[in-house]
């Protein structure tokens, strides 16, 4: 499997030892305030087998992040295919999620930059696309900051009646 190095990233492959840092900012209510809930222990590593599933099926998912500078893990950023209908699916999504500490670095643009450019240019996809909601600007920003535009708004299908998402 492939890894993805930037300037102060490196996006790789999960290890075990990565699960409880994702499980707390998984249970982080400022990381998950825009998610349709926080994450359990057990939720939180059979996202990570999810993700490692991924890998080995599609070639491709979200990567575990971690700084250059000091081997920190801090998040994931990748692609990866929604489980979800909607008016663009089938797709292939970017997505990231970064502890909190880690907001405002500039980290989720660079790593997401570099995604989008292993997706387009070695994964050769016509097209990638992202998904947040409306009052979620951090990613809105982010999204802009990448190069992405706005399409469309649609009713999350994962989020259930009357959630405050909805």
């Amino acid at each position: 499997m492939r890894e993805i190095v930037t300037p102060r990233l490196k996006l790789r492959q999960w290890q075990e030892e990565d699960k409880e840092p994702f499980f707390r900012l998984n249970s982080d209510p400022r990381v998950m305030k825009f998610m349709p809930k926080l994450l359990s222990r057990e939720e939180s590593d059979n996202f990570v087998e999810r993700i490692k599933g991924q890998f080995k099926k599609d070639g491709y998912s979200f990567f575990a992040v971690e700084l250059i500078e000091n081997q920190t893990f801090i998040g994931l950023i990748g692609l990866s295919v929604p489980k979800f209908q909607s008016f663009s699916t089938p797709c292939v999504e970017i997505g990231w999620r970064l502890a909190y500490d880690y907001w405002g670095t500039g980290y989720a643009t660079e790593g997401a930059k570099a995604s989008l450019d292993y997706g387009f240019n070695e994964l050769n996809l016509s097209e990638i696309v992202s998904f947040t909601v409306p009052q979620n600007l951090r990613s809105r920003q982010v999204m802009e900051r990448i190069g992405m535009r706005f399409i469309d708004e649609f009713q999350h299908p994962l989020l259930p009646e009357g959630h405050s998402l909805r």
